[in-house]
């Protein structure tokens, strides 16, 4: 009855493919293997010679369980291997043997084909058989055991605040630990059991486990590319050998921190000898453990390695299972073998346990229950370790229920923003709108030309580009074609975009949205918009530098962000400078990164970067520091360094970078803006590709970082390109524009009133049911004419005027239609703004629409 029960899984269909978790329930005897049709039609059936004494040989040490394992991988093998070159008579048998309740497996000495030949004897089958008995053990595990240790958290009293600092947000942090605590956050959701005592083995869990996920993975990737496979030349048994060496430590690790958890459970246990028992039983599966690992980590041939560790799994799930009983029977208590006079005198209150690991417990006490009522605690243990066993009846039901908590609970359903994201509604948007429309106008007035492009280059576009920030850049997952990541900034973009196209002179601006890993902080988003305007071509000398400066300063004047002062410096003037104090030409780069944390850090603290990691001497970074810390007016700093006698005037590089700022500065001043400019030498600007003028802008008073910055980049579209195309340009960093605005109003007070979040103008009120028709009429009368309008049809004439009324989002004008209004065929308009309220009544349907814009 047994066998009849047994669901079936067919091999060598068209497109089928083979599971870890297949060969696991054929191996166990869950399932009966079935040849597709298919499959056994595309074998020869034509006469092919035959060799005498070939045989399949399966190590003796092995289980029943990876015996079969191994006999239902060659026979897919067998499946997989060229049609021409296999006969039916072998795969069949195999599968008689596999499906027989027969144990002993004799395979015996066949007469097989060439083709069968090379399968039986360089398939590996033995190896992936017991990779894939192996790899489905140990991912279940890593699905359950993090239940078991949430379990242990409560029963301790462990502190877990730890879990929540393991994601820094800097997007370094270990994913698989990260994931790990999520889980058990997931498990413990309203606990009130944790959080009492620090305890090094709860603290540890996500690191361990986190550890056992991330190798369980590489052992579910090669064995499910072996089971999929033919025969495929030689290495395969080395390869296996290297990953499943790789597994050794973790299951390891695994195994000692839960036998440890365990031990700290068996002090809150309040009866003796289950308590002993408890003990007595995790001691000596631990001790098997470090003795069955050490074997295996001297093992040199492959298949036995993987026999010797799928041993050492089998213990690792006992101890497991020992340690949700020790949790189970803390958390319980004395409930369990108490009496019933005992449970009535006890007025003591639990603890209220996590929603998830109460259903666990529930689900655990359920199963005691239904098994035996009459049980003492060493029964009970033992069935919990059965429930506990991948091979139980119960097993799949215990699985879901976890992976339905993991997956379903509450504090996962709860949606929240992606760190370093916002989101922007009602009357943010109305000043995102006004701003981007200012700043649109701003660039159109000077002549520029609007481009887009996408949010995503191919990595090499990107790579390279922004020195040390570099890091920050978001790659996407490899799907199998281009290495693609999101772009870090519009500058890169825009020059891939002018070499791709041959273009040799534009002016253009670019509104969009860049993406930087950055960690997040006040004013410091991992998604944001840059505004951009650039200008590439020849042209009169530092004309496009001083007309984008300009254009930086008439747009910060016009967002009326207060008082700001725009840093410049150049590029030329730094690399000199640094040739002056001695630094080599290749540390140029990476000193001037160094430099530009002088507006966040103290001159100390960047000259200790500069010495300690970065191999500048003391007396290099002390000249450094002297020139640095000039500052002042345009023409004021740069007519001192060009003083007789002083060093920049005897170096080429600061020369240059001097004669052209003076034409710059001449410009800005005539403009009337230079007023804004401060020449500061510490500004340095990490990204490699510029080459001349850089400058940023910072509020004054504002702790968010620079609000925009840019500079010359003469190279940058050559390197995508054959021809250089000198280009200078800047960005505005409109969302640290928005809250210094923000700030700023709340400050200042200047606003009476909550922001608009809505420009309607007339709200069209049908106080009637069921009469939308009249409402599409009306409203799209509205609308036709240009007027910004909504309706609402509702019998309650209260709630037409809450909507008109809302804060922040007031209608001025009504247009009503009531009872009275439907029967006459007319309407009545309503001002209803406070201190300029105005109603017309018996307005005609076909003049309302003209009498509305002529008090508009």
């Amino acid at each position: 009855m047994a066998a009849e029960r047994r669901s079936v899984i067919t091999l060598g269909g068209k497109g089928s493919s083979f599971s870890s978790s297949s060969v696991y329930k054929i191996a166990f005897g869950v399932a009966n293997v079935r040849i597709d049709s298919s499959a056994i039609e595309r074998l020869s059936t034509k006469p092919l010679p035959l060799i005498k004494g070939s045989s399949f040989s399966i190590p003796e040490e092995l289980t029943k369980e990876e015996t079969r394992a191994s006999l239902v991988v060659l026979l897919n093998k067998l499946l997989l291997a060229n049609s021409g070159s296999v006969r039916s008579v072998l795969p069949v048998k195999i599968m008689e043997i596999v499906n027989s309740k027969d144990e002993t497996f004799e395979f015996g000495e066949v007469e097989v084909t060439e083709g069968e030949s090379v399968v039986l004897e360089k398939s590996c089958a033995t190896l992936v058989g017991i990779c894939s008995v192996i790899d489905h053990k140990s991912t279940v595990l890593s699905q359950i055991v993090d239940s078991v240790a949430a379990l242990s958290c409560e029963a301790t009293k462990g502190d877990i605040t730890s879990f929540s600092s393991l994601d820094s947000g800097d997007g370094f942090g270990n994913k698989d630990a990260i994931s790990v605590a999520g889980d058990l956050k997931v498990l413990l959701n309203g606990s009130k059991a944790v959080g009492k005592f620090e305890i090094e083995e709860i603290s540890k869990i996500p690191r361990i486990h986190g550890k056992f996920r991330d190798v369980v993975r590489s052992v579910h990737s090669d064995a499910r590319v072996e089971l999929n496979s033919g025969v495929k030349g030689c290495g395969v048994g080395e390869a296996l050998g290297a990953t499943l060496s790789a597994l050794c430590v973790p299951i390891k690790s695994l195994g000692e921190c839960s036998f440890l958890r365990a031990k700290l459970c068996f002090e809150s246990i309040v009866n003796e000898d289950l308590r002993e028992l408890l003990l007595e039983k995790s001691c000596v599966e631990y001790e098997n453990l470090k003795s069955g690992v050490k074997l295996a980590l001297v093992e040199e041939d492959p298949c036995r390695l993987a026999h010797k560790l799928n041993e050492c799994l089998g213990i690792v799930w006992r101890i497991i299972g020992l340690e949700a009983a020790a949790a189970y029977f803390a958390l319980a208590g004395g409930d369990l073998f108490a009496t019933k006079e005992v449970l009535k005198g006890d007025k003591k209150k639990k603890a209220v346990l996590g929603k998830g690991t109460s259903v666990i417990i529930q689900f655990i006490k359920e199963r005691l229950v239904s098994s035996n009522e009459a049980a003492n605690g060493g029964d009970q243990v033992e069935q919990i370790l059965y429930l506990y066993n991948p091979e139980s009846h119960g097993f799949d039901c215990l699985l879901a229920k976890v992976k339905e908590i993991v997956e379903s609970n509450e504090n996962r359903r709860l949606p929240k923003l992606p760190k370093g994201t916002r989101d922007f509604a009602q009357g943010k948007m109305i000043i995102r709108e006004k701003a981007f429309s200012i700043i649109q106008n701003v660039f159109k007035k000077h002549g520029a030309t609007a481009l887009d492009t996408p949010v995503f280059e191919l990595r090499e576009t990107l790579m390279g580009k922004y020195g040390e920030d570099s890091k920050l850049i978001y790659d996407l997952a490899d799907q199998g074609g281009e290495l693609c990541s999101l772009r870090y900034d519009l500058t890169v973009p825009f020059a891939r975009y002018c070499a791709m196209n041959g273009i040799s002179s534009i002016k253009r601006y670019q509104i969009a949205k860049v993406y930087r890993r950055d960690n997040p902080s006040h004013g410091r988003y991992r998604e944001f918009y840059q505004c951009d305007f650039d200008i590439a071509g020849l042209s009169e000398p530092m004309g496009p530098d001083f007309e984008v400066v300009k254009i930086l300063t008439e747009l910060l004047d016009k967002l009326e962000i207060g008082d700001y002062v725009v840093k410049l410096n150049h590029r030329k003037l730094l690399d000199g400078m640094l040739e002056i104090c001695g630094v080599p030409a290749e540390k140029f780069r990476t000193i001037c990164s160094s430099i530009d944390k002088l507006d966040k850090q103290s001159f100390e603290q960047v000259k200790k970067e500069m010495v300690e990691e970065k191999g500048l001497s003391s007396e290099v970074a002390d000249r450094i520091g002297s020139f640095v810390k000039e500052k002042g007016a345009p023409m004021e700093l740069l007519n001192k360094l060009r003083e007789e006698g002083s060093e920049f005037l005897g170096n080429k590089s600061t020369k240059e970078a001097l004669d052209e700022l003076s034409i710059m500065f001449e410009a800005l001043e005539r403009s009337k803006c230079s007023g804004r400019v401060v020449f500061d030498l510490s500004l340095a600007r990490g990204l490699d590709y510029y080459t001349g003028v850089i400058f940023e802008a910072v509020c004054i008073g504002a702790e968010v970082g620079s609000i925009a910055a840019g500079g010359r980049y003469d190279n940058l579209i050559g390197m995508f390109g054959k021809e250089q195309v000198p280009a200078v340009g800047m960005s505005l960093g409109i969302e640290r524009v928005f809250n210094i605005l923000e700030k700023k109003q709340k400050l200042e007070e200047r606003k009476t009133r909550v922001v608009q979040s809505t420009e309607t103008q007339v709200l069209v009120s049908i106080m009637e049911d069921n009469k939308l028709g009249e409402a599409a009429e009306l409203a799209s009368q509205l609308w036709e004419a240009d007027i910004n309008a909504e309706y609402l049809v509702n019998k309650r004439r209260g709630k037409h005027f809450d909507r008109a009324m809302s804060t922040g989002s007031e209608i001025p004008w009504m247009v009503i239609v009531g009872k009275t209004e439907l029967s006459e065929g007319v309407v009545t308009l309503k001002k209803i703004l406070k201190g300029s309220e105005e109603e017309v009544p018996g307005v005609p349907r076909d003049s309302f629409v003209a009498e509305l814009l002529k008090r508009l």
